[in-house]
């Protein structure tokens, strides 16, 4: 009966993935998506602290996707993809908020939220180079396929 208990078919972690280098880009985005949400909290208005946190729950619900192995359940989707068209637009939105917050800061905690912005809005373009240059479009994925297809 422990054997069982033990035994859950319901929830696979892959742990592998934080160790991975998309997990710590993910991982290293949240924690300045973070800083950043505490800062604009503090010190400006709700229009900055609201476009980062919902922007750091995004990035935590596409890394709880990649952790539990959901993406692999849930196929209607092209996970990467979607990813890549989150950072990209994560990417510009933040470059332009954090543009905004720098220029017209008033308080210390703006300046300093928005040049962490910038530095995540770097993290996000990172994310989405490396994730449009693993996606492959009509292209066999390795040799081996084309091998087998002969």
């Amino acid at each position: 009966m422990s054997e069982v208990q033990n035994e859950n078919p319901f929830v696979d972690v892959d742990t592998a993935f934080l160790k991975s280098k998309r997990g710590i880009l993910k991982v290293a985005e949240m924690v300045t998506l973070l800083v950043a949400f505490v800062c604009f909290a503090v010190a400006s208005p709700p229009k900055y602290s609201a476009a980062t946190g919902l922007e750091f729950l995004i990035t935590l619900l596409l890394l709880m996707l990649y952790v539990l192995k959901l993406n692999k359940r849930l196929t209607f989707f092209f996970w990467p993809l979607v990813d890549v068209f989150n950072s990209v637009f994560a990417a510009v939105y933040f470059t332009v908020l954090s543009l905004m917050a720098v220029t017209s800061y008033t308080v210390t905690g703006s300046l300093v939220g928005g040049i962490v912005g910038l530095l995540s809005a770097g993290l996000l373009c990172v994310d989405s180079y490396t994730l449009f240059k693993n996606i492959t479009f009509n292209k066999p994925r390795s040799e081996t396929q084309n091998q087998d297809n002969k």
